[in-house]
């Protein structure tokens, strides 16, 4: 462990013995490793409702503080959503910087969004939870060497915050004028695909399930330019930007497969706010993907957590394919099980996997295509080169008044070229 990392102290509160209390503080433990924080200590108390000036009763505030001085933690980490008062005077109380665990997902999101709109969108959400916390907030953000703005200056009287605030809210209005033009784009990328015919795959499901292993896995396949691979790496929250990269595997039909930000158990509203038009990529797909972690014994309460989101964002009703990841890890070997139309066992490292999951994709694609034949003028070679770049051809010859076609077409193209179809 880094000496140099700093010492969290993580605390939850269980409100009316709420179900998966312990699996939301292991994850909190994460959350916080994920932060390159080193978890030294943890608190819990069973309550009916919160404090409202302290979240957590008096005589506890006294042990978490007693505690924190005694392992000499930095900060004190709280799996609830903390309003600004509790947030000021947890601070007081203890004397240490505190913050929630909305504020640490928000900083973890801060360090892994790369292209702008995924920069912007995280510091829209953050700007927006902290404003009204700014006081109690300065403090524990300024650790943070890489704290934009005014976020950077620590011990800042009043004043100065309230110059930090009007600084802030504009800075906040001028990032979402931004922002909308960045999704404006996005909007006519996805209108441009969609003319385009070629069914939309998106994968979804909880963070470091395995989404961006099954992505570069299909890449590996059938994209052999590196350059089109993702991120892939044993974190939280490893990406936070959306890719889409057409996958098409020899005679079988195109499509284009999107990742998508992980979800986690309370992702809080302004994040999934803040992502919404990166999120439509799984909202506009015709199929998705949702990687589950089989050799997670959590993996069924993760599954909950992806249906909410999902309900949220309006995706639920969208066909699904359940892909349940590293069963290999759980005693099922390297060759994937497929169990009717909808699950598949398999590990991503192992080829097996890849043609078992395309098929069931094509099996629930497949409602939107059809076998036909069709003769195509020599003057319309555009036709020709976009069936053999859109469809599945399985024989093209050159004849005297034609090329004669046969592809598994979309019934879209169908209809396009319908004047060319030989019945």
């Amino acid at each position: 462990m880094d000496i140099n990392m700093e010492r969290a102290f993580i605390v939850g509160v269980n409100l009316n013995d709420e179900d998966n209390f312990e699996l939301s503080m292991q994850e909190l433990g994460s959350l916080a490793e994920a932060c390159e924080m080193e978890v030294v200590g943890r608190a819990q108390q069973n309550m009916e409702y919160a404090n409202t000036a302290t979240y957590i009763g008096a005589g506890k505030v006294e042990e978490v503080r007693q505690a924190v001085e005694l392992l000499e933690a930095d900060i004190v980490i709280f799996d609830n959503a903390l309003s600004p008062v509790q947030l000021r005077n947890l601070q007081r109380e203890l004397d240490k910087p505190v913050m929630d665990r909305t504020t640490l997902i928000l900083e973890i999101f801060s360090t892994r969004a790369k292209t702008r709109e995924a920069k912007l969108q995280v510091e829209v959400a953050r700007l927006q939870y902290m404003l009204p916390r700014l006081v109690g907030l300065h403090d524990a953000l300024s650790r943070q060497g890489g704290a934009s703005g005014a976020m950077s200056n620590k011990g800042a009287g009043e004043k100065k915050l309230e110059l930090d605030r009007r600084r802030l809210e504009q800075r906040l209005t001028n990032m979402k004028r931004e922002l909308d033009t960045i999704a404006g784009e996005r909007r006519t990328q996805r209108q441009k695909r969609a003319r385009s015919g070629i069914p939309r795959v998106a994968l979804v499901g909880y963070t470091n399930a395995g989404k961006s292993t099954i992505m570069n896995m299909l890449l590996n396949a059938y994209v052999k330019d590196e350059e089109k691979q993702v991120l892939e790496k044993d974190m939280l929250f490893a990406t936070l930007d959306t890719t889409v990269r057409r996958i098409a595997p020899p005679d079988r039909n195109p499509f284009l497969l999107s990742d998508t930000v992980g979800f986690i158990s309370k992702l809080p509203h302004s994040l999934v706010k803040a992502f919404h038009s990166t999120l439509e990529e799984a909202k506009e797909a015709d199929l998705l993907l949702q990687i589950i972690d089989y050799s997670d014994e959590h993996y069924q309460d993760y599954m909950k957590v992806t249906a909410d989101t999902l309900r949220e964002l309006g995706a639920d009703q969208i066909p699904m394919i359940y892909v349940f990841n590293k069963a290999d890890l759980c005693g099922m070997g390297q060759f994937a099980v497929v169990q009717g139309d909808e699950k598949i066992y398999m590990s991503a490292k192992s080829p097996d996997g890849i043609d078992a999951l395309l098929t069931l994709i094509e099996g629930k694609l497949s409602g939107g295509y059809q076998d036909c034949e069709l003769l195509i003028p020599y003057t319309r070679g555009d036709i020709v080169s976009y069936l053999n770049d859109n469809a599945v051809v399985y024989q093209c010859d050159y004849r005297e008044n034609g090329v004669y076609i046969h592809a598994n077409l979309q019934k879209s193209d169908m209809g396009r070229f319908e004047n060319y179809l030989l019945q």
